[in-house]
């Protein structure tokens, strides 16, 4: 009986002994702050998250980690005994952020469990802009654009779309603005042409795209004519995405339409060295009930050319398109992407990856 007794008395002591907090351990005064509303001119905001060691030893940081680049913390950095406090700052910097935020922070110890997350939010009330800020690209003689880049975006094939753009003279002097080299298909018109001193206008962009034969992404250099002078070395980029309209198909079309059938969109030429060339070839199918048009095959860069096989595939046959990566004074890891643009409704425009490592020569 004494015996059992005595067991009983082993076995609860353990399991008191198991039962008591053992390490160090973290309590924060509170895990999320909240900044309100403050203009984004007031700088950096910061705020000390405190927090007491709970436990039998010491307790240590080892790191902590922002969510983002505008997220900075600091910590107590030496070990905290049981029963003392440290702190952990985040510091939000406002600038070019404005709106609302919602920031986390991530603080790691040799507590269980060893991650603890911290939250800081508010709301950044925009700074007014200089006019440098909203004008931003130079044009010379006091004259700025809002961008030195007319996007034009989605433009369906055969048809026209306008767009515009604000410009400022900030001069003391009227400015007369042009455009030289602009391609047929595009038109460029500063409204008015001579801007007053201070005064605001615009330019008119109109994009026909049925006078160019031309598929995807394409963008012209346009040199700028200041007071009936033309400007070396200073462009204005003009750019537009062609695309095929397929909004006006009837369901009999598109039920025997081409289908661009291609089961691997990357290919990995493993390792080559510098100044060595890899062969890449995609294989694709046309499973469709009509003519495959392969419109236009481009790379993202010039070391790679493309060539495709046949640019109109009958129903049911299969071809290829070849590409040479060539690998110059490049090293390291590569990434680079082919476009393809065809006539299938579905996969109009189809990315295929050729990726590989290029090894330094000796």
């Amino acid at each position: 009986m004494r015996k059992i007794q005595l067991l009983l008395v082993v076995l609860l002591t353990t399991l008191i002994s198991q039962a008591q907090p053992n390490g160090a351990g973290i309590k924060f005064v509170d895990t999320a702050h909240d900044f309100g509303r403050f203009k984004e001119e007031a700088g950096p905001q910061s705020y000390k998250f405190e927090f007491e060691n709970t436990g039998t030893s010491d307790l240590l940081i080892s790191r902590v980690t922002a969510s983002c680049g505008c997220t900075s913390p600091e910590w107590t950095k030496h070990p905290i005994k049981p029963g003392e406090k440290g702190y952990v700052e985040v510091t939000y910097d406002p600038r070019n952020r404005p709106n609302k935020f919602k920031k986390t922070v991530a603080v790691y110890t040799n507590t269980q469990p060893s991650v603890h997350v911290l939250i800081i939010e508010g709301d950044v009330i925009p700074r007014e802009l200089t006019l440098e800020e909203v004008y931003r690209f130079d044009a010379g003689d006091g004259v700025r654009f809002k961008s030195n880049h007319l996007p034009f975006t989605d433009i369906q094939h055969g048809k026209k779309k306008i767009t515009v753009m604000e410009i400022i003279n900030t001069s003391d002097k009227p400015v007369t603005i042009g455009f030289d080299r602009v391609p047929e298909h595009l038109s460029l018109t500063t409204k008015p042409v001579t801007l007053g001193p201070g005064a605001k206008g615009i330019i008119e962009g109109t994009y026909d795209a049925g006078k160019i034969n031309d598929w995807g992404y394409v963008n012209h250099l346009i040199r700028i004519i200041r007071n009936g002078e033309t400007i070396n070395n200073l462009y204005f980029v003009v750019s537009a995405n062609l695309v095929e309209d397929f909004s006006s198909w009837t369901k009999e079309e598109l039920e025997n339409a081409p289908v661009f059938d291609i089961e691997n969109t990357r290919f990995d030429f493993g390792e080559i060295k510098q100044r060595e060339k890899a062969d890449v070839e995609f294989e694709f199918k046309n499973s469709g009930k009509s003519d495959l048009i392969i419109r236009k095959v481009r790379s993202s860069c010039g070391c790679t050319t493309v060539t495709p096989a046949n640019t109109t595939i009958k129903p049911g046959e299969s071809s290829k398109i070849m590409a040479v990566f060539d690998a110059g004074v490049r090293k390291g890891k590569q990434h680079k992407v082919i476009t393809v643009i065809t006539n299938d409704p579905n996969k109009s425009q189809v990315s295929l990856v050729v990726s590989g490592t290029v090894l330094e020569n000796d």
